[in-house]
C-alpha cells in the first residue's frame, strides 16, 4: 500500500489546477486512514480480472453496471469498515447518492448536520485501489463527527464508487468518448447544485437522527461558492464555512493564475487571453457546449461574485484561505471591506504561505506536498464552531 505522504503527493500533483484548456479548478483529496474492506475491493478486482476475453469498453460498462449492487454489498455487510451510511434521494428525475459519516456507534444519535460541498470535476466520492481507498473528504472527519453527522453528495451522473483504474490520471470519470458524461455537464451548474442541496437538507432535517438546533454548511474551492449561495437562500443554515473560494468569482482566479506566471517582455499574454475568453462567455452565457471543459453557463454562474451575497449574511461566517492561493488578494479585499463595514459576524483564517489546498509553498514557488495541513484546517473549523 502506498504511504500516506506518497499517496498525497501523487494526488496533489494529479488534482492540482487543470490546464486553462479545461478551465477547471480542483480540490486536493488525501488518502484516508480508513481501509476499504478487502472483500469489497477483491470483489471488484475479481470481476475485472475474470472476464479478460471481453474488450475493455465492455468491461467498463459491466463494471459500472454492477457498482450499485457491489456498493450496497460492501455497505450492508461491513458499514463499520467502510465508515459511511449511503442514502439515495430523488431530485426531479435524478437519483442522488448521499454519504453520511457518523461517529461509530452514534449513527442514530441526534446530532446536527455538517454539510460539505466538494470542489469541481467529476470525481466519484469513493475512489479505491487494490489495497485501500482514498479519502472522501479532503480532511480526516473524525474530530467533526464527534459533534456532527457529516454529509457529502455525489456529482450528478457520476458513479458513487470506482476503482482508480476506471478513472483518468486526475481521478475524473469519463464516458466511452473520453469526455465528461453529457448528463453531468448539463447539471454542472451553480443553480443546479444549490437547489439540489437545499432539497436534500430539507429531507435530511426530517430524519430522527438529525438535530435541528444547528446546521453547518461548508465548502471548499468551487464548493465554497455553492455553500455561500445556499446560505443566502436557505435560512435554516446557521453557520457558513467558506474555504478556498474567490469572493469575486471564478474568472478572476483563472486570470490571477495567469498573471502570476507572466514576465516582462513575454510575447504570449495568457491572462489577456482569459479576459477575451470572459468576454466570449458573457456574450454567450447560456451556451451549454462542454467540449472544451466547463460550459459557458457554468463559468458565468460561478463567476458571479459571491461577495454580493456573502456580505448580506447575518449568520456567523468563517472565511479561510491560503495566502499563496490565486484567490488570496480577493479574500484580503473581503476581509478589509468587512472591517470597514464593521461586520462582526465574519471571521477569517489566513494560512500564511500556503496554496489552494493549504500545502506550504517553497522558495521555488512550488507546493511542498510533504506537509499536509488539511486536518489542521478541519480542526480549526471545529474550534471556531465550538466558540460560536
Amino acid at each position: 500500500m502506498q504511504t500516506k505522504v506518497g499517496a498525497l503527493a501523487h494526488l496533489a500533483r494529479a488534482l492540482d489546477w487543470q490546464s486553462k484548456g479545461d478551465r477547471f479548478e480542483s480540490d486536493m483529496l488525501h488518502e484516508s486512514i480508513v481501509i476499504v474492506l478487502k472483500k469489497c475491493s477483491d470483489f471488484f478486482i475479481y470481476l475485472h480480472k475474470s472476464i479478460p476475453i471481453i474488450k475493455m469498453k465492455s468491461i467498463t460498462i459491466l463494471f459500472f453496471t454492477l457498482i450499485p449492487i457491489a456498493s450496497l454489498f460492501c455497505q450492508n455487510k461491513t458499514p463499520e469498515d467502510y465508515g459511511f451510511i449511503h442514502l439515495e434521494f430523488d431530485y426531479k428525475s435524478d437519483k442522488v447518492d448521499i454519504l453520511i459519516k457518523s461517529k461509530k456507534g452514534e449513527e442514530n444519535k441526534s446530532k446536527p448536520l455538517f454539510f460539505f460541498c466538494q470542489g469541481s470535476l467529476p470525481n466519484p466520492l469513493i475512489k479505491y485501489y487494490d489495497n485501500g481507498v482514498y479519502g472522501v473528504f479532503p480532511f480526516n472527519p473524525d474530530s467533526l463527527s464527534e459533534k456532527y453527522h457529516l454529509v457529502i453528495v455525489s456529482k450528478p451522473y457520476i458513479p458513487l464508487i470506482c476503482h482508480i483504474k476506471e478513472l483518468d490520471e486526475s481521478l475524473n470519470y469519463r464516458d466511452n468518448s473520453g469526455g465528461f458524461p453529457e448528463e453531468y455537464s448539463k447539471r454542472n451548474l451553480l443553480t443546479y447544485y444549490v437547489n439540489r442541496n437545499i432539497e436534500i437538507l430539507k429531507k435530511l432535517r426530517k430524519q430522527e437522527w438529525v438535530s435541528n438546533n444547528e446546521l453547518v454548511v461548508a465548502g471548499h474551492s468551487e464548493g465554497s461558492t455553492i455553500a455561500a449561495k445556499m446560505a443566502s437562500l436557505y435560512p435554516k443554515i446557521t453557520h457558513l464555512i467558506y474555504s478556498g473560494g474567490n469572493p469575486r468569482g471564478r474568472i478572476l482566479s483563472i486570470i490571477q493564475k495567469e498573471r502570476a506566471n507572466e514576465f516582462y517582455g513575454d510575447s504570449i499574454k495568457p491572462a489577456e487571453n482569459e479576459i477575451e475568453y470572459w468576454d466570449y462567455v458573457v456574450n454567450d452565457k447560456t451556451n451549454m457546449d462542454a467540449s472544451q471543459g466547463d460550459t459557458n453557463k457554468a463559468t458565468y454562474e460561478f463567476s458571479i461574485p459571491p461577495m454580493d451575497y456573502l456580505e448580506k449574511l447575518k449568520i456567523p461566517v468563517l472565511i479561510c484561505y491560503g495566502t499563496k492561493d490565486w484567490s488570496a488578494p480577493y479574500n484580503d479585499l473581503l476581509r478589509v471591506d468587512m472591517i470597514r463595514k464593521k461586520k462582526k459576524n465574519f471571521y477569517f483564517n489566513a494560512y500564511v504561505g500556503t496554496e489552494h489546498n493549504f500545502f506550504p509553498v517553497t522558495s521555488e514557488n512550488k507546493p511542498d506536498y510533504e506537509i499536509f495541513n488539511w486536518d489542521k484546517v478541519a480542526n480549526d473549523w471545529l474550534e471556531w464552531l465550538n466558540n460560536q
